[in-house]
């Protein structure tokens, strides 16, 4: 993969072997600043490029948490994080992240396409244009997400389903291995719920890495091949999906 000529981070990442996992957590603990009490707690885990594996578990258990410390966006007070073979933050090429809707400041004065042209950014630098090649990407994710009518329209204009189709078009329009997204169902139409779901399981038969947090158990058994449960930062073995043998004692989970 050719890398910008001026990249956001100075770490690089290799070519990993094909025993690589996708995500790899050993005794991760992450806390947040001036924090008293960890919010992710040793938590250990190892899932296999091709996966579709749920994060479950309720508001505050350490799903979003966990997602954030692996894109680097908050720092391990324990533990390691690989993706792909790389330390967290230095894979931003082959991971997209999808953070929850509301972290984003909608009143932007920025079109939808524009959001979405934004997942190329990661490929092109501080101060390279986006291509011909980028806005074809851009073009081919906003139909496979069904926005193309809200292409040109302020991102202050869109519903929640909308914003939450545009979000997951900006984290396709990157063309990452491994999508990592934080509550993509949430509060969404019945239309959106299953527009997602249908590009979802596109993306797995493409061999694609699904990683999503929701504390929605609805239909996990038919959208994912295993399942893990956080509760008070922890690491909760009792719950695989009925499609994978059951979760090891150790904490640590191959799907």
């Amino acid at each position: 993969m050719k890398h910008p000529r001026f990249p956001y981070s100075r770490i690089r990442h290799g070519t990993p072997g094909p025993e690589a996992p996708a995500l790899e957590c050993r005794e991760v603990s992450v806390r947040y600043p001036r924090a008293e009490h960890c919010a992710v707690v040793a938590v250990s885990l190892k899932i296999l490029s091709g996966s579709r594996v749920a994060l479950i578990g309720a508001n505050g258990s350490g799903k979003s948490t966990l997602l954030k410390a692996a894109v680097g966006l908050l720092p391990l007070c324990g533990g390691a994080i690989h993706l792909h073979g790389s330390k967290a933050g230095g894979c931003c090429h082959r991971v997209a992240y999808l953070a929850q809707r509301g972290e984003l400041d909608w009143r932007f004065p920025m079109t939808v396409r524009r959001l979405v042209l934004t997942g190329r950014y990661v490929h092109l630098g501080w101060f390279a244009r986006p291509h011909r090649r980028d806005h074809e990407i851009v073009q081919k994710v906003i139909d496979l997400l069904q926005i193309h009518d809200l292409a040109d329209r302020r991102i202050n204009e869109l519903s929640g389903g909308q914003q939450q189709r545009t979000l997951l078009a900006r984290a396709m329009a990157q063309e990452a291995d491994m999508l990592l997204l934080d509550e993509p169902l949430n509060a969404v139409d019945a239309q959106t719920r299953q527009i997602v779901r249908d590009v979802l399981r596109t993306l797995s038969q493409a061999g694609k890495t699904i990683v999503v947090a929701t504390h929605d158990a609805h239909d996990i058994e038919v959208d994912f091949d295993s399942v893990v449960q956080l509760s008070g930062g922890r690491l909760i073995n009792d719950l695989p999906s009925a499609s994978t043998p059951p979760i090891v004692a150790d904490q640590r989970i191959s799907v």
